[in-house]
């Protein structure tokens, strides 16, 4: 799904409709604390384990689903890392994105504010960079890895970073 930006190429295409989860001790997502977002992005990592069909992948699943907070968009940039190539081994992870909000559109200014924020960090990849800048302003990042996705929020402009 595609969203109009209109004349405004700065705009984020993205809805802001989504919520998020404020970490439990371990780190992790959980299912009983809620707050608001602009949007709630997966990187590679969230799409992995929340596809994995395992138990705590689904109860955090059926939490949001319960609590009108789904679905995340994953931007198909994140497909590259997400997915192995093959209908049999990528199975998990298509019938999950069906659930989801598949991002096509990267705009030249999202892409430019991804090169700035991976030069400022100096880490993450051109990906997690992209996922950063789409969660601008106000979103929150589901991630597996929290290291890279952490050093670039920190230049960015309100994004939360969530380890699922």
């Amino acid at each position: 799904m595609v969203w109009d930006t209109g004349a405004n190429e700065s705009a984020n295409p993205l809805p802001a409709k989504a919520r998020t989860q404020t970490p439990s001790r371990d780190g992790s997502a959980s299912e009983a604390s809620v707050r608001s977002a602009d949007v709630l992005i997966l990187d590679s990592g969230g799409v992995t384990r929340l596809s994995s069909r395992s138990t705590p992948a689904l109860a955090l699943i059926r939490s949001l689903v319960d609590q009108g907070l789904w679905p995340p968009v994953v931007p198909t940039v994140v497909l590259v890392e997400s997915l192995l190539g093959g209908p049999a081994r990528d199975a998990n992870a298509n019938r999950f994105l069906k659930t989801c909000i598949v991002q096509a559109e990267v705009t030249p200014a999202i892409a430019r504010r991804a090169a700035e924020l991976r030069h400022r960090a100096r880490t993450g990849s051109a990906v997690d960079a992209l996922v950063v800048a789409l969660a601008e302003p106000g979103g929150t990042v589901l991630t597996g890895d929290k290291a890279d996705i952490e050093a670039l929020a920190a230049h960015a402009r309100e994004v939360s970073v969530e380890l699922v």
